[in-house]
């Protein structure tokens, strides 16, 4: 008897203290947000000094899939040009501009080509959530890209969230590796 006394006023007190604490509103630990939106571009103002698109993630509205259909892969064109990203982030750091101007390069020099960009990310984290964040992670590169005068209709984004590891080690040095944006080259089909 004396422990039931003991037992309802325990566990009362902890409905209370559970209630107070674990209903709050609030942003999980070391969630990256999206890429802001309304990144503005310096070219194809709309009417107004608007880009058309320009609220959408990624500097635009998405590529058609069916339009790149009749293209064809080349991994090895731009595989140098991988860019890397921080733990939990999907910010592009300066010292990737080189990388992202040398894609717009490239993609300037052929109008014909298009891109994917596949965003990837360390093992660390929920499958939800690094699919997420290699999401997030494209089409800040997309937002770059366009940033930098390519029209966003030509890249499409794909995140594998850490699906695709390129160490499969399991230590800072992997992860560092594996938390990155490929981007893969896609030419016409020769007769499309």
């Amino acid at each position: 008897m004396k422990i039931l006394k003991l037992v309802y006023p325990m566990t009362l007190a902890l409905a209370v203290v559970l209630a107070a604490t674990g209903c709050r509103n609030h942003r999980p630990y070391g969630v990256t947000p999206i890429p802001h939106e309304g990144g503005g571009l310096v070219n194809n103002l709309g009417p107004g000094g608007t880009l058309p698109g320009a609220n959408e993630p990624g500097g635009g509205p998405q590529a058609s899939l069916s339009g790149f259909d009749n293209m064809t892969q080349d991994r090895a064109a731009l595989a140098a040009y991988t860019i890397h990203f921080a733990f939990d982030s999907s910010v592009i750091r300066h010292s990737e501009d080189a990388n992202l101007q040398s894609v717009a390069s490239a993609l300037q020099s052929d109008p014909s080509t298009k891109l994917t960009i596949e965003g990837n990310c360390d093992e660390r984290g929920t499958e939800e959530y690094n699919r997420a964040l290699g999401d997030s992670r494209a089409l800040a590169a997309r937002e770059a890209l366009a940033k930098l005068g390519i029209d966003p209709a030509r890249i499409r984004t794909m995140s594998y969230g850490k699906d695709k590891p390129v160490n499969p080690a399991h230590n800072e040095s992997a992860w560092a590796q594996n938390r990155r944006d490929d981007f893969v080259l896609l030419h016409p089909k020769t007769g499309a």
